[in-house]
Parts: C-alpha cells; sequence; structure tokens
C-alpha cells in the first residue's frame, strides 16, 4: 500500500480492498507497525528497566442487579515512586462496556485506544455491534499481540465489563498474560492489589446488589486493597482524588460523577475510624 496518496486525490488501494470488518486485521496487513506491540523497541535487558516505566493498579468489577460496576484506585507507580495520583484507568470502549488497565500504562492505553476504533469499525462495517463476547475475543487477539513484550516486563492485564442485552445482565470478563480469558461469575479484580481486593469481596459481596450498596462494597473493597498493597491508592480527603466508579447498565455506561464518589469515599473512610478492618459482612 502506498504511504500517501493524498496528492493524486485517490486513497490508497488497501482502503479500497475487500476484507474482513476488523481495523486491527487492517492494521496488521498495511501499517503493523501502528500496532501497540510493534511501536516499543526493547533489548534483552529490558525487563529490570521495566518497573521503571509507569505501572497502573488495581481494578475491579463486580456485577450488580441492574447491571456491571467496574472501578478503579487513581495512583500510577513508577518503581517505588507514584507518577500519579488522579489517573484515569477504566475507560468506556462503546456505549455498553468498559475496560479498567493494569500493568504497563502507555501500552495499555494506546490498546484500549485501538480496541475503541475496533468495536467502531465493526458496527459501520457490518452495521450492528459486536456481541459482548465478541468483543472479549476481540480483546484477546490484543492482548495476545503483546506476548512478546509482557515477556521483557511490559504486560497489559485488563478487566472487561459489560451489559449484555441479550441475556439482560452484567458481565465480566479477566485476562492472563497470553490473552486468554474468562469469564467471572459475580466479581474479578486484577492488579497487584487484587489479592486484598478479592479478600474483601468475599466478605462483602451479595447478589442483587442495588447501585448504591454496590458502589459502597467497592470502595470499601478498593480501601482494603490500598491499605496493604502499595501501588494501590486509597482515597485521598486532603487533594480529593476518590475511586472512578463506572456503571453499565442496559442505558449504557455511566461514570459516577465527582460528589457522589467523594461521599461515598468520605463515608467508608468514616466508618474505618470505627472500625478499622472494616465491616461485617452483615452490616450491609
Amino acid at each position: 500500500m502506498s504511504a500517501d496518496a493524498s496528492e493524486r486525490g485517490q486513497l490508497p488501494a488497501g482502503f479500497l480492498a475487500p476484507g474482513p470488518p476488523s481495523f486491527i486485521d487492517f492494521l496488521a496487513r498495511h501499517v503493523p507497525g501502528a500496532l501497540p506491540a510493534r511501536r516499543v523497541a526493547t533489548s534483552p535487558g529490558a525487563a529490570g528497566r521495566a518497573r521503571r516505566i509507569p505501572h497502573g493498579t488495581t481494578i475491579i468489577a463486580v456485577t450488580y442487579a441492574d447491571g456491571v460496576l467496574i472501578a478503579g484506585d487513581r495512583r500510577i507507580t513508577q518503581g517505588n515512586l507514584i507518577a500519579h495520583r488522579d489517573a484515569e484507568k477504566v475507560l468506556a470502549t462503546d456505549e455498553f462496556s468498559a475496560v479498567g488497565i493494569s500493568g504497563t500504562v502507555g501500552i495499555a492505553l494506546d490498546m484500549v485506544r485501538l480496541f475503541q476504533l475496533e468495536l467502531e469499525h465493526y458496527e459501520k462495517v457490518e452495521g450492528v455491534p459486536l456481541s459482548l463476547v465478541g468483543k472479549a475475543n476481540r480483546l484477546t487477539t490484543m492482548i495476545r499481540g503483546n506476548l512478546g513484550l509482557a515477556m521483557r516486563g511490559l504486560a497489559v492485564i485488563p478487566l472487561f465489563a459489560g451489559y449484555d442485552a441479550a441475556g439482560e445482565r452484567g458481565r465480566i470478563f479477566s485476562f492472563d498474560v497470553t490473552g486468554g480469558h474468562h469469564e467471572e461469575r459475580d466479581f474479578a479484580a486484577t492488579g497487584s492489589g487484587s489479592p486484598f481486593a478479592r479478600g474483601a469481596l468475599k466478605k462483602l459481596y451479595r447478589r442483587g446488589l442495588s447501585e448504591d450498596d454496590v458502589c459502597a462494597v467497592v470502595v470499601q473493597a478498593l480501601y482494603d486493597a490500598a491499605d496493604e498493597d502499595t501501588a494501590t491508592g486509597g482515597p485521598d480527603l486532603a487533594r480529593q482524588y476518590y475511586p472512578l466508579l463506572t456503571l453499565i447498565t442496559e442505558e449504557g455506561v455511566r461514570t459516577v460523577d465527582f460528589e457522589e464518589s467523594a461521599a461515598i469515599a468520605r463515608r467508608v473512610v468514616e466508618q474505618r475510624r470505627d472500625r478499622p478492618d472494616g465491616p461485617a459482612a452483615e452490616a450491609l
């Protein structure tokens, strides 16, 4: 494909050739250098240096009565340093799905932007949106394409959630570094603080939670993760940085606004003064 045919007043041939409705496949055939995994040069000693590249944690997804909530803390670390305190690590991928990123931030953001284009491209070509399972499969392909960099310490391990209109419920998909994905029944977490977040969710989660309750449960879980994991940031009342909470229902994707997120965070912090180890399951 010619790199630039604009001066001749016509599109390059690759844009006119028939092909599958995948923007990723199009790039792989015609502009492979634009793929995230091709844009990062690594050397044999890169694994040690990768620890000094900004990394993001922790992401949680929880199903509830109206759909699914996906949330993340706001901290990005660079080795033993805090690189950012107010990062947004949960991003809508289309009207009814969102992804939370953990791992190497720069590559993860590139991957999410490409994933957004992939879903938009498919819908434009086919005239219908990709199914939720189909979206998870496309994300699997992208993560697998990053495996070479992951083996050098530049891994991206997202958490994907969305509302399944056919099943009328929220669904969660977790991934491993090779791109394999698994559907989670009730909740999932990824990132360095995930073991502590999952421990909290095992205690606090119950099926059929209301929107208010699921938000409180997730903030409690992020608080527990931050309490044990230095790479996870808890609610910062002084700087007014609060967890990012994204709800996905039959109405679409909605991020909890700043005032509501702040009120939930303040309530959780106040409760922890009386019960430092967190609420008992029956307290919610």
